[in-house]
């Protein structure tokens, strides 16, 4: 399955620890002042799109450059994720996705909905936080040890959810996206299942602990 991976802008505090397991064959694209952090993990990535509000400098030689107008409809992240997918990549890591602005935060988590909805799967990761989405279908996790582990509703109302390998299990409930039962769940085996039958899930594995933390 061919994957890319899309680096994002934002901050580098809060992705640069993470391990890329970069493979030969995966295509990398950077969003804007994701090529900043593409440069960060040493990648020249293959190409840079979008309107370039967020970063003037120069671009190495080997990336093409896409540049979108400033007033349209697309992120630079889902401008990336629909020229990736047109491409052919049906696996999507994406770096720099978190940490910075809230709006573009929930419009990265919303681009994980939309790679459910056209065959893909993709994940966000980050240094104590990794994100998925799950539709009509299964996700297994293997354990991570001192994390978190919520789901929650990312389009409106899901029915038939399961959580199984976890200390708060369910089997075939509901969720909705007004509620937030699926918050801050355990890992209680080596492997987590969330599935839902009806409806997309957001999955959110966090790390305990860190600076400036807030639980509730």
């Amino acid at each position: 399955m061919k994957r890319c991976i899309i680096f994002g802008g934002g901050p580098l505090s809060d992705c640069d620890k993470i391990q890329l397991d970069l493979q030969a064959q995966d295509d990398t694209i950077a969003c804007d002042a994701g090529y900043l952090t593409a440069r960060h993990f040493g990648i020249v990535p293959r190409l840079v799109v979008g309107d370039f509000d967020s970063y003037k400098g120069a671009i190495e030689n080997g990336a093409q450059v896409y540049t979108a107008p400033v007033r349209k409809d697309d992120t630079d992240t889902m401008l990336a994720v629909k020229l990736a997918l047109k491409a052919g990549c049906k696996e999507f890591l994406l770096i720099g996705m978190l940490g910075g602005r809230l709006d573009h935060t929930l419009a990265n988590l919303q681009t994980l909905g939309y790679l459910c909805e056209h065959g893909a799967r993709g994940e966000i990761r980050a240094n104590r936080n990794r994100c998925w989405a799950v539709q009509n279908g299964a996700l297994r996790l293997k354990r991570l040890e001192g994390w978190h582990l919520s789901v929650f509703a990312l389009d409106g109302c899901c029915r038939g959810v399961s959580l199984r390998g976890v200390s708060y299990p369910l089997e075939g409930a509901t969720l909705t996206s007004s509620f937030p039962l699926g918050v801050s769940n355990e890992f209680a085996a080596e492997t987590a299942e969330i599935a839902v039958e009806d409806g997309t899930l957001l999955v959110i594995a966090s790390q305990e602990g860190g600076e400036g933390s807030c639980q509730s």
